[in-house]
């Protein structure tokens, strides 16, 4: 099979991306829109025209950024809180052409949600799921006006470390490592777009994964010595370089307008292109611009939209 390829590379910016295109019409989620990358990539498409929506745990940070993007507007998220999750959906009025779920967490402890989820799995996950399918029919509206819609979730390099476990996804029984709950909720991302993509074809929606790569954004705030230790390592190896924020923003930007991903879903994009797919026993040192299979497979998405759905119903 041929990857699907694009003009960009690790070093193009979300501004060339969008650069010559008219986005006049395009109505946009962004998530996590007060800070990096999400900044980047709500401020890239809204220079061309589009309609951007920052979807952001905290108002008066979002307000902050909208006030330095012509044309954006904030609203309340908190995608570890059902009801706020509820609220936006139910909130929302009108077609939407795209959804980038690109807001994240990291924790250096375990910490849970009041249903006692684990919270990155919930937050990056499950919260991400509930508001695309609370948004559906606005996303089947606006593939009806302009022939497709497009979501874009943001996971990383890190699902290289370990696929979602369906066993206990909430740690309620294994030892807890925070680097392992943030990998699996990364795959989680991944097999959520695989998943939405066969659901939703039909209505014009379609899902695609994207790794930013290594940026320094306030993501890494709550690390541990331990995380960053792990991190300086592995740029130390070579597994990656650091981007600017533009540069990271460029793959989700690539996913959300680059021609070459119209009308197609279910793919994993590194570096403005297609991913590679590399064994569940890859060496991520060795593969650093890889996907593994587990955060492809057809039946392990299947299975997290079934535990996903059950969740968060």
């Amino acid at each position: 099979m041929t990857l699907i390829s694009t003009p960009f590379t690790a070093t193009s910016t979300a501004a060339e991306v969008v650069a010559g295109l008219d986005l006049t019409g395009v109505r946009a989620v962004v998530t996590g829109a007060s800070s990096g990358l999400g900044v980047e990539t709500a401020r890239a498409l809204a220079s061309v025209g589009a309609e951007v929506t920052l979807a952001v745990r905290d108002p008066a940070a979002g307000e902050a950024v909208a006030a330095t993007i012509a044309g954006a507007a904030v609203r309340p998220l908190d995608l570890a809180d059902r009801a706020s999750v509820r609220r936006f959906t139910d909130g929302w009025a009108g077609p939407l052409h795209l959804l980038v779920a690109n807001a994240g967490l990291v924790t250096g402890g375990l910490a849970r949600t009041r249903e006692a989820w684990e919270l990155q799995f919930a937050t990056n996950h499950l919260g991400h799921f509930a508001l695309a399918r609370g948004l559906r029919d606005a996303l089947a509206d606006g593939a009806a006006d302009r022939g497709e819609a497009r979501i874009v979730a943001v996971s990383s390099t890190a699902h290289m470390r370990a696929g979602v476990d369906f066993e206990d996804p909430h740690f309620e029984r294994r030892d807890y490592d925070p680097q392992i709950a943030y990998a699996r909720s990364k795959t989680a991302n991944s097999l959520f777009a695989v998943g939405a993509t066969r659901r939703w074809a039909a209505d014009g929606i379609f899902a695609n994964a994207v790794n930013p790569g290594g940026v320094a954004t306030g993501l890494q705030r709550d690390f541990t010595e331990a995380q960053k230790q792990s991190l300086a390592a592995a740029e130390a190896a070579g597994i990656f370089t650091y981007k600017t924020v533009g540069q990271g923003a460029a793959t989700s930007v690539v996913a959300a307008v680059a021609p070459q991903f119209a009308r197609t879903g279910g793919h994993y994009l590194d570096d403005g292109q297609e991913a590679y797919t590399v064994p569940d026993d890859a060496e991520l040192a060795d593969h650093p611009h890889g996907v593994k299979e587990w955060a492809l497979d057809a039946a392990l998405a299947d299975r997290l939209w079934a535990l996903s759905a059950e969740l968060t119903s």
